[in-house]
């Protein structure tokens, strides 16, 4: 995925949490995962050198960069 298609899927997605460098999106018009073409739930934009998660539940992750970013896309069950 380049910077471009980065700009236009943000774009096109519901921003829903924000703390220092990790920022999460809602899915909310069922875009399709660009690493497994199924429609994701989450986009969690990860802008440190080094960020912590907690999750609260169980996810199913497809995973990608752009530029330095870390891009985790979630699917549940």
């Amino acid at each position: 995925m380049d910077e471009s298609e980065f700009d236009e899927l943000i774009s096109s997605l519901t921003p829903y949490e924000s703390a220092d460098t990790v920022k999460t999106y809602r899915n909310t018009v069922s875009i399709a995962c660009p690493a497994c073409e199924e429609p994701f739930d989450d986009l969690v934009v990860c802008r440190g050198a080094y960020d912590s998660l907690e999750l609260s539940r169980v996810l199913d992750l497809c995973v990608t960069t752009v530029d330095d970013n870390v891009l985790l896309f979630t699917h549940q069950h």
